[in-house]
């Protein structure tokens, strides 16, 4: 895989291998011809699927290769509704180990002058399993922070996407940017647990 994300942390790489039918091996941590071939495979279902959905800006392409497949689909339909209606829409983050989570989770905390961005440390986001995506919305090349845009937004793509969930609808923090693919469970300790143990936690497509 080309991203260099999930080279530096074999482990959780292995684990969405595993729980999304590529990886056959052990979870040990270790990069050996089980865990290349898995690569090879995922890369290449992530290449026939942008080839089906369409490609968009080199950013959206990197963080979408990021999520797991069906999420992948996702993502594409999600952004292509967008973008087809005039929006320029990028989706600016996608998947992150428990390590950049917990180095986002800093933000705003322990010293850090800078805005909280999320309560979530790592292996408590769905960001951590690969099903998970926040979207920028730029007008005239500047990036918006208006939650008005964003609840619009969310109101012009919810109702044709019944698997895809939306972080203005959360009773806390709510996170305007934000969707994820539904998964089996409404819990990320349950979601975390499945993920850890290489096992499926969405259901299939």
């Amino acid at each position: 895989m080309s991203y260099q994300l999930f080279k530096t942390d074999v482990l959780f790489y292995q684990r969405l291998l595993k729980a999304t039918g590529f990886y056959t091996g052990k979870l040990d941590g270790k990069w050996g011809p089980l865990t290349d071939a898995a690569d090879k495979a995922f890369t290449t279902e992530s290449h026939r699927i942008a080839e089906e959905y369409g490609t968009f800006d080199i950013r959206s392409e990197g963080n979408i290769f990021s999520l797991i497949p069906k999420a992948q689909i996702l993502a594409r339909q999600f952004l292509d509704k967008l973008t087809s209606a005039g929006n320029d829409v990028r989706i600016i983050s996608g998947t992150r180990t428990y390590s950049e989570q917990d180095l986002i989770y800093k933000q705003g905390r322990f010293g850090s002058k800078l805005p909280k961005v999320t309560n979530a440390r790592g292996g408590q986001s769905n960001h951590n399993f690969g099903i998970a995506w926040d979207i920028g919305l730029f007008e005239d090349g500047h990036y918006s922070t208006l939650d008005s845009k964003y609840k619009k937004i969310a109101n012009d793509v919810l109702a044709d996407f019944p698997d895809l969930q939306w972080g203005g609808n959360w009773t806390s923090f709510k996170d305007y940017p934000h969707y994820q693919l539904k998964a089996v469970s409404d819990s990320v300790t349950q979601i975390r647990s499945l993920f850890e143990k290489g096992m499926p936690y969405v259901s299939e497509p």
